[in-house]
Protein backbone atom coordinates (compact mmCIF):
# COMPACT_ATOMS: atom_id res chain seq x y z
CA UNK A 1 0.00 0.00 0.00
CA UNK A 2 2.83 2.41 0.89
CA UNK A 3 4.54 1.71 -2.43
CA UNK A 4 1.31 2.38 -4.35
CA UNK A 5 0.84 5.64 -2.45
CA UNK A 6 4.38 6.74 -3.32
CA UNK A 7 3.83 5.91 -6.97
CA UNK A 8 0.60 7.92 -6.91
CA UNK A 9 2.37 10.97 -5.43
CA UNK A 10 5.15 10.75 -8.04
CA UNK A 11 2.56 10.50 -10.81
CA UNK A 12 0.75 13.60 -9.52
CA UNK A 13 3.99 15.54 -9.39
CA UNK A 14 4.87 14.49 -12.93
CA UNK A 15 1.47 15.57 -14.26
CA UNK A 16 1.35 18.88 -12.35
CA UNK A 17 1.76 21.96 -14.55
CA UNK A 18 5.19 23.58 -14.26
CA UNK A 19 5.47 26.68 -12.08
CA UNK A 20 6.20 29.69 -14.26
CA UNK A 21 9.56 31.24 -13.52
CA UNK A 22 9.52 34.91 -12.59
CA UNK A 23 10.75 37.23 -15.33
CA UNK A 24 14.21 38.54 -14.50
CA UNK A 25 15.61 41.73 -16.02
CA UNK A 26 19.16 42.99 -15.69
CA UNK A 27 20.85 46.19 -16.75
CA UNK A 28 22.28 49.54 -15.78
CA UNK A 29 20.17 51.55 -13.34
CA UNK A 30 18.85 54.92 -14.49
CA UNK A 31 16.98 56.58 -11.64
CA UNK A 32 13.59 58.19 -12.35
CA UNK A 33 12.54 59.08 -8.82
CA UNK A 34 12.78 57.69 -5.29
CA UNK A 35 11.07 54.39 -6.09
CA UNK A 36 11.29 54.07 -9.88
CA UNK A 37 14.10 53.21 -12.27
CA UNK A 38 14.78 52.24 -15.86
CA UNK A 39 16.79 49.29 -17.06
CA UNK A 40 17.30 50.03 -20.74
CA UNK A 41 13.83 50.61 -22.18
CA UNK A 42 12.08 48.89 -19.25
CA UNK A 43 10.32 51.16 -16.76
CA UNK A 44 10.28 49.68 -13.26
CA UNK A 45 8.79 50.51 -9.89
CA UNK A 46 10.38 48.91 -6.85
CA UNK A 47 8.04 46.45 -5.18
CA UNK A 48 6.81 47.16 -1.66
CA UNK A 49 8.02 50.75 -1.22
CA UNK A 50 6.61 54.22 -1.83
CA UNK A 51 8.77 57.36 -2.02
CA UNK A 52 7.71 61.01 -2.04
CA UNK A 53 6.91 62.54 -5.43
CA UNK A 54 9.60 64.71 -7.03
CA UNK A 55 7.59 67.90 -6.44
CA UNK A 56 6.66 66.94 -2.88
CA UNK A 57 7.98 68.91 0.10
CA UNK A 58 8.28 68.06 3.78
CA UNK A 59 8.55 70.33 6.83
CA UNK A 60 11.62 70.20 9.07
CA UNK A 61 11.58 70.76 12.83
CA UNK A 62 12.58 74.43 12.43
CA UNK A 63 9.59 75.00 10.14
CA UNK A 64 11.61 75.22 6.92
CA UNK A 65 10.45 73.57 3.71
CA UNK A 66 12.49 70.64 2.43
CA UNK A 67 12.27 69.25 -1.09
CA UNK A 68 12.18 65.71 0.22
CA UNK A 69 10.92 64.17 -3.04
CA UNK A 70 13.97 65.30 -4.96
CA UNK A 71 16.16 64.34 -1.99
CA UNK A 72 14.78 60.80 -2.14
CA UNK A 73 15.67 60.60 -5.83
CA UNK A 74 19.19 61.86 -5.10
CA UNK A 75 19.67 59.21 -2.40
CA UNK A 76 18.60 56.50 -4.83
CA UNK A 77 20.83 57.86 -7.59
CA UNK A 78 23.91 58.21 -5.36
CA UNK A 79 23.58 54.62 -4.13
CA UNK A 80 22.46 52.79 -7.27
CA UNK A 81 22.60 55.04 -10.33
CA UNK A 82 24.82 53.67 -13.09
CA UNK A 83 25.25 50.30 -11.38
CA UNK A 84 24.15 46.87 -12.58
CA UNK A 85 20.87 45.63 -11.12
CA UNK A 86 19.02 42.33 -11.19
CA UNK A 87 15.24 42.72 -11.00
CA UNK A 88 12.71 39.95 -10.48
CA UNK A 89 9.35 41.06 -11.81
CA UNK A 90 6.39 40.60 -9.45
CA UNK A 91 3.64 42.16 -11.58
CA UNK A 92 2.84 44.91 -14.08
CA UNK A 93 1.09 48.02 -12.78
CA UNK A 94 -1.71 49.96 -14.49
CA UNK A 95 0.81 52.31 -16.08
CA UNK A 96 2.58 49.47 -17.86
CA UNK A 97 5.59 49.47 -15.55
CA UNK A 98 7.12 46.30 -14.19
CA UNK A 99 6.89 46.10 -10.41
CA UNK A 100 9.99 44.25 -9.26
CA UNK A 101 12.31 43.31 -6.44
CA UNK A 102 15.72 44.62 -7.46
CA UNK A 103 19.17 43.99 -6.09
CA UNK A 104 22.53 45.62 -6.73
CA UNK A 105 25.60 43.62 -5.69
CA UNK A 106 23.32 41.53 -3.46
CA UNK A 107 21.71 44.54 -1.75
CA UNK A 108 17.92 44.71 -1.85
CA UNK A 109 17.29 48.24 -3.17
CA UNK A 110 13.86 48.56 -1.55
CA UNK A 111 15.09 47.43 1.85
CA UNK A 112 18.09 49.77 1.71
CA UNK A 113 16.00 52.81 0.73
CA UNK A 114 13.47 52.21 3.48
CA UNK A 115 16.23 51.85 6.10
CA UNK A 116 17.70 55.19 4.97
CA UNK A 117 14.31 56.82 5.45
CA UNK A 118 14.23 57.66 1.73
CA UNK A 119 11.05 55.64 1.14
CA UNK A 120 8.18 54.11 3.09
CA UNK A 121 7.04 50.52 3.34
CA UNK A 122 4.06 50.36 0.98
CA UNK A 123 1.87 48.28 3.28
CA UNK A 124 -1.10 48.23 0.93
CA UNK A 125 0.88 46.00 -1.43
CA UNK A 126 3.51 44.30 0.73
CA UNK A 127 4.67 43.71 4.30
CA UNK A 128 8.24 43.01 3.19
CA UNK A 129 9.79 46.22 4.50
CA UNK A 130 7.74 46.96 7.61
CA UNK A 131 10.58 46.00 9.96
CA UNK A 132 13.05 48.08 7.96
CA UNK A 133 10.71 51.05 8.30
CA UNK A 134 10.46 50.57 12.05
CA UNK A 135 14.26 50.77 12.27
CA UNK A 136 14.27 53.97 10.20
CA UNK A 137 11.62 55.55 12.44
CA UNK A 138 13.57 54.61 15.58
CA UNK A 139 16.75 56.09 14.07
CA UNK A 140 14.95 59.28 13.00
CA UNK A 141 16.38 58.64 9.54
CA UNK A 142 15.63 60.64 6.42
CA UNK A 143 11.93 61.46 6.05
CA UNK A 144 11.30 60.57 9.67
CA UNK A 145 13.08 63.70 10.89
CA UNK A 146 10.38 65.79 9.23
CA UNK A 147 6.62 66.15 8.98
CA UNK A 148 5.36 64.80 5.68
CA UNK A 149 2.26 63.66 3.87
CA UNK A 150 2.24 60.01 2.78
CA UNK A 151 3.08 59.98 -0.94
CA UNK A 152 -0.14 58.16 -1.76
CA UNK A 153 -2.19 60.93 -0.10
CA UNK A 154 -0.12 63.62 -1.83
CA UNK A 155 -0.83 62.07 -5.24
CA UNK A 156 -4.53 61.85 -4.53
CA UNK A 157 -4.74 65.47 -3.39
CA UNK A 158 -2.82 66.67 -6.46
CA UNK A 159 -5.07 64.87 -8.94
CA UNK A 160 -7.40 67.36 -10.69
CA UNK A 161 -11.12 66.57 -10.71
CA UNK A 162 -13.65 67.51 -13.41
CA UNK A 163 -17.06 68.99 -12.61
CA UNK A 164 -18.63 65.58 -13.22
CA UNK A 165 -16.45 64.07 -10.49
CA UNK A 166 -14.09 62.20 -12.83
CA UNK A 167 -10.33 62.57 -12.97
CA UNK A 168 -9.20 65.04 -15.60
CA UNK A 169 -6.57 64.26 -18.22
CA UNK A 170 -4.43 67.24 -17.25
CA UNK A 171 -2.25 65.53 -14.62
CA UNK A 172 -0.03 62.57 -15.54
CA UNK A 173 -1.21 59.25 -14.09
CA UNK A 174 2.48 58.40 -13.70
CA UNK A 175 4.52 61.40 -12.41
CA UNK A 176 7.61 59.98 -14.12
CA UNK A 177 5.93 60.38 -17.52
CA UNK A 178 4.61 63.97 -17.64
CA UNK A 179 4.93 64.75 -21.37
CA UNK A 180 1.55 65.25 -23.07
CA UNK A 181 1.09 63.90 -26.58
CA UNK A 182 -2.14 65.32 -28.00
CA UNK A 183 -3.71 65.43 -31.44
CA UNK A 184 -5.16 68.48 -33.18
CA UNK A 185 -5.73 69.96 -36.61
CA UNK A 186 -1.99 70.66 -36.64
CA UNK A 187 -1.15 66.98 -36.19
CA UNK A 188 0.41 65.10 -33.30
CA UNK A 189 2.17 67.49 -30.92
CA UNK A 190 3.77 66.94 -27.54
CA UNK A 191 3.98 69.44 -24.68
CA UNK A 192 6.52 69.37 -21.86
CA UNK A 193 5.95 70.88 -18.38
CA UNK A 194 6.52 74.62 -18.38
CA UNK A 195 5.39 75.26 -21.95
CA UNK A 196 2.63 77.81 -22.60
CA UNK A 197 -0.19 75.36 -23.39
CA UNK A 198 0.91 72.52 -21.12
CA UNK A 199 -1.44 73.15 -18.19
CA UNK A 200 -4.53 73.53 -20.39
CA UNK A 201 -3.83 70.48 -22.57
CA UNK A 202 -6.07 67.53 -21.73
CA UNK A 203 -5.03 64.02 -22.74
CA UNK A 204 -7.84 61.76 -23.98
CA UNK A 205 -6.58 58.20 -24.68
CA UNK A 206 -9.77 57.37 -26.60
CA UNK A 207 -8.66 59.91 -29.24
CA UNK A 208 -5.25 58.27 -29.57
CA UNK A 209 -3.57 60.77 -27.25
CA UNK A 210 -1.02 59.55 -24.74
CA UNK A 211 1.60 60.34 -22.11
CA UNK A 212 5.35 60.06 -22.68
CA UNK A 213 8.25 59.75 -20.26
CA UNK A 214 10.88 61.43 -22.46
CA UNK A 215 10.94 63.69 -25.51
CA UNK A 216 12.93 61.04 -27.37
CA UNK A 217 10.13 58.57 -26.74
CA UNK A 218 7.54 61.06 -28.04
CA UNK A 219 9.53 61.82 -31.21
CA UNK A 220 10.10 58.12 -31.88
CA UNK A 221 6.33 57.56 -31.70
CA UNK A 222 5.70 60.25 -34.32
CA UNK A 223 4.91 63.32 -32.22
CA UNK A 224 6.62 66.69 -32.78
CA UNK A 225 7.38 69.32 -30.12
CA UNK A 226 5.02 72.22 -29.52
CA UNK A 227 6.34 75.56 -30.74
CA UNK A 228 5.76 77.32 -27.42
Amino acid sequence: MLRLRSLFVLLCLALAPPVAAAEVLTGTVRVTDGDSIRLGAARMRLHGIDAPELEQTCTLADGSEWWCGDWSRQVMDAAFGGRQARCEVVETDRYGRSVARCTVAGTDMGDWLVRQGAALAYRRYSQDYVEAEKEAIFANAGLWRADFEPPEDFREAARPVRDDGGSAGKAPPDPACPIKGNTSSSGRIYHVPGQADYDNTVITPAKGERWFCTEAEARAAGWRPARR
